[in-house]
C-alpha cells in the first residue's frame, strides 16, 4: 500500500512517500501528489520508505517527473533504497530523467 506525507520548507515541498510505488499509486499520484508539488518551483522525492518499484511505478515516476521539469521545475528523488536504487539503475532512470535528479 502507497502513502504519502507534504511537508513545506522555505521555497520547496518534500514528499515524504511510504510503501509500494505500483498500479495502485497511479491515481494518488496523479490525483493527489502531482497537483499539489506542482504549484512549488522545487520538489523533493523522498523514497527512504519506498520498498518496491514495478514497471507501473517507473512510469508513474517518469512521468510525474518529466511533466514537472517541463513546467521548469527542479526535482530531486532522495534517500533511495538500494534495492530499488538497483531496478533504476538497471533501466537507467538517470539516462532518461538527468542525472541531476538523484544528485
Amino acid at each position: 500500500m502507497f502513502t504519502y506525507q507534504l511537508s513545506e520548507k522555505e521555497d520547496e515541498i518534500v514528499v515524504l512517500c511510504e510503501g509500494d510505488i505500483d498500479i495502485d499509486a497511479g491515481d494518488m499520484i496523479e490525483e493527489d501528489i502531482q497537483p499539489a508539488v506542482s504549484l512549488r518551483d522545487r520538489i523533493v522525492l523522498d523514497f527512504e520508505q519506498v520498498y518496491f518499484v514495478d514497471s507501473s511505478g517507473i512510469g508513474l515516476i517518469i512521468s510525474l517527473v518529466s511533466d514537472l521539469q517541463e513546467a521548469g521545475k527542479t526535482v530531486r528523488i532522495e534517500k533511495v533504497r538500494p534495492e530499488v536504487m538497483e531496478v533504476f539503475e538497471l533501466l537507467q532512470i538517470d539516462e532518461i530523467l538527468g542525472k541531476q535528479v538523484f544528485e
